[in-house]
């Protein structure tokens, strides 16, 4: 459990991409809910990731540009040289630790769970967390912020628009089963 509202989180890129989990995420820390955070490395998976699904250039640079503008001081710098001496599983990963380890994040937060041994990361005083177990926790520190938030990204919500319900639906098609429900149980 987390006990603290502005604790700092590393977002994987499997956290950043889909669209409705980075959403759902970016207005929590828009709400001060939690400080998010990323590399270079983490936005240039996003990016390929995205170009991948056939998103357009201008569409990728419009996204990524509207990431930092909203949270200037997310990014992680000057980690690199960590990684190297990193052990994870899948050595592409490394990346993703060594920035938590630079900033002393308190959380990574990623849907790739098997590959962030939480003994290893315990060394290091982290914890990694799936975003349904994350959102969920998050909700659970601060209802009414974690509701105005929601309310806020379904009214924001374009393209198309769409209800609350319709929103918590599309949370549960990409696993966030338990935080829709623990949403909806609160509106």
């Amino acid at each position: 459990m987390i006990h603290s509202v502005r604790f700092t989180c590393v977002l994987d890129t499997n956290i950043i991409y889909p669209i409705e989990t980075r959403d759902l995420m970016f207005w929590f820390a828009h709400y001060d809910l939690f400080t998010p955070k990323w590399s270079n490395h983490i936005f240039d998976e996003w990016k390929d990731v995205m170009d991948r699904k056939d998103v357009t250039k201008e569409e990728i640079k419009k996204r990524t540009n509207v990431a930092n503008l909203a949270f200037p001081d997310a990014l992680v710098i000057n980690y690199e040289s960590l990684i190297e001496g990193l052990t994870l599983p899948d050595e592409k990963d490394r990346h993703v630790l060594a920035a938590a380890i630079k900033i002393n994040a308190n959380v990574i937060v990623t849907n790739n769970l098997k590959d962030f041994p939480n003994e290893y990361l315990a060394t290091f005083g982290l914890v990694a967390k799936s975003a349904d177990d994350f959102i969920a926790d998050i909700i659970d520190l601060n209802h009414d912020k974690a509701i105005e938030a929601f309310k806020k990204l379904v009214l924001n919500r374009r393209n198309p628009d769409l209800d609350e319900y319709e929103v918590l639906d599309n949370l549960r098609k990409n696993g966030l089963n338990d935080s829709a429900n623990y949403l909806h149980s609160l509106i």
